[in-house]
């Protein structure tokens, strides 16, 4: 079962968390890349604390926001919700995907084949004449 993804605002949110650390909603509010309501963002907080991504604190007054979730592990669960929904479950059929909408430059192919150990896949090797 895949969890429900994450919208614009959640994704922001969590991007200036894992970015500055633990933040006060105003905080957050100007860090933000794009003009948000102070009772959107506290709708989003609040979601993202019921859904687990985000804890809060009081301290005084005020509360204070940290990610509760890794990077790396949101991605991880992102990156497969796509190659379910976009490639059938293959990975390899999703950066193929990518490589041909042109969505992934061929530098970008190349630092991917390096990170990869360069062991390109036998799909993805340049054909010679």
């Amino acid at each position: 079962m895949h969890s429900v993804p994450l919208n614009q605002n959640e994704l922001e949110v969590l991007r200036l968390l894992w970015e500055r650390g633990e933040l006060k909603p105003a905080e957050l509010q100007a860090g933000f890349g794009w003009p948000i309501e102070n009772a959107t963002l506290r709708s989003v907080l609040v979601n993202l604390v019921e859904k687990g991504h985000v804890t809060r604190r009081l301290q005084g007054k005020a509360f204070y926001y940290a990610a509760s979730v890794p990077k790396t592990t949101l991605l991880q669960g992102m990156m497969r919700l796509l190659t379910h929904v976009f490639a059938g479950g293959s990975s390899e059929a999703l950066v193929a995907q990518l490589v041909q909408t042109g969505d992934i430059r061929p530098a970008d192919v190349a630092a991917l084949r390096q990170a990869a150990g360069g062991k390109p896949s036998a799909k993805f090797k340049k054909k010679t004449p």
